[in-house]
């Protein structure tokens, strides 16, 4: 791993090898436990994991963190919970519970972020934000890290009201969401002003604006509530000399252009969204992270794997800003022989 490299790439300086990340395979603790020689599971204690992760990020060659420190946990005071399917091993990201606290679409659209959320202390989230990016610093000061928040406005209106209440209001009066849109981003604007004055270089902006198939509102109701918004939250950072990286899953090749003219220095994406076409209009400005796909891994071939490795480092090669990844994670269910095979094809193909 390097700092060097992943910093070199940030800035989008061409280091001589391309620079990668993960997501969850940290976490992969059969694969974890391959790698590293340490024996660890879901319910090893907190040190052995947390041990055992940073051995394997530092094996596995991280040059970047993409990380945040708000998330669900600001929107508390009132927001919907939608239970969770089990994804992690051990099946401790399960739950089964499952509530509104909305009656009706009416009380949804009235939503005033400003009187359920509160004003926050300025200075309280700028030692929140930096807190965040220092104890990463200290514990992998090997990679380049951030900080920033997950639930940005869409992400968020999705905690708030789950899908079928955001749907449900949405779909009866989108302009009446999309003015609920504009009160969430004002709440949001005193957490990107705070970002834009911690010590974090990168500000990681999480925002999941549409489905596998694309948008999930009609287009021009995202050209008018959500890209307007995200200029207004990411000025004050850009201006203060950050980079901006906007992480979205699903596929939004419709608004990649779009987030570009917001100010975005890169796209985080997973494979539904064009590798190809990021890479002829932004592979020389942008910042650019992905975009394997984490199904050839879980049932591939060897030959389809290399084959998968090759496609996104064939494009990405000359974007100086290009980091490898499987960008829609790689889950603990992953055969740890793919995953290691897909490691040792990144690691032939990495040096330029």
């Amino acid at each position: 791993m390097s700092y060097e490299d992943g910093w070199a790439a940030v800035n989008l300086e061409m280091p001589p090898r391309v620079p990668h990340v993960e997501f969850d395979a940290e976490t992969h603790w059969e694969l974890v436990s391959t790698v590293t020689g340490i024996q660890v599971n879901a319910h090893s204690p907190d040190e052995v994991r947390r041990e055992a992760t940073r051995a394997f990020m530092i094996a596995w060659n991280y040059d970047i963190s993409l990380s945040h420190d708000l998330c669900f946990e600001a929107l508390d005071a009132r927001r919907t919970r939608m239970g969770h399917a089990e994804y992690m091993a051990g099946g401790v990201d399960f739950d089964a519970r499952i509530e509104c606290p909305f009656d009706s679409p009416e009380d949804a659209l009235a939503l005033d972020p400003w009187k359920e959320y509160g004003t926050r202390d300025k200075a309280q989230l700028i030692e929140m934000f930096n807190n965040g990016f220092r104890s990463r610093c200290e514990w992998m000061p090997h990679v380049v890290n951030m900080t920033g928040t997950y639930v940005t406005i869409f992400s968020g209106l999705i905690a708030v009201f789950g899908w079928e209440m955001l749907l449900t209001a949405g779909g009866l009066d989108p302009e009446g969401m999309g003015e609920v849109a504009n009160r969430y981003a004002s709440w949001m604007q005193q957490f990107y002003n705070a970002l834009a004055e911690c010590e974090s270089p990168l500000i990681y902006s999480h925002d999941d604006i549409v489905w596998t198939r694309g948008p999930v509102f009609h287009p021009d109701w995202y050209r008018k509530y959500i890209f307007p918004n995200y200029r207004k939250l990411y000025a004050p950072a850009i201006e203060a000399g950050k980079k901006v990286i906007f992480v979205s899953d699903g596929n939004y090749n419709e608004f990649i252009d779009d987030i570009a003219a917001t100010g975005a220095a890169g796209f985080f994406f997973e494979p539904l969204t064009d590798l190809r076409h990021i890479v002829e209009h932004y592979g020389k400005t942008h910042i650019i992270v992905g975009n394997a796909d984490t199904h050839v891994l879980l049932s591939g071939t060897k030959q389809q794997i290399r084959a998968e490795v090759e496609r996104c480092m064939t494009l990405g090669r000359n974007c100086p800003g290009y980091f490898m990844s499987v960008t829609n994670m790689i889950p603990y269910n992953t055969p740890v022989e793919n995953a290691l095979y897909y490691y040792q094809c990144y690691e032939e193909l990495s040096r330029r």
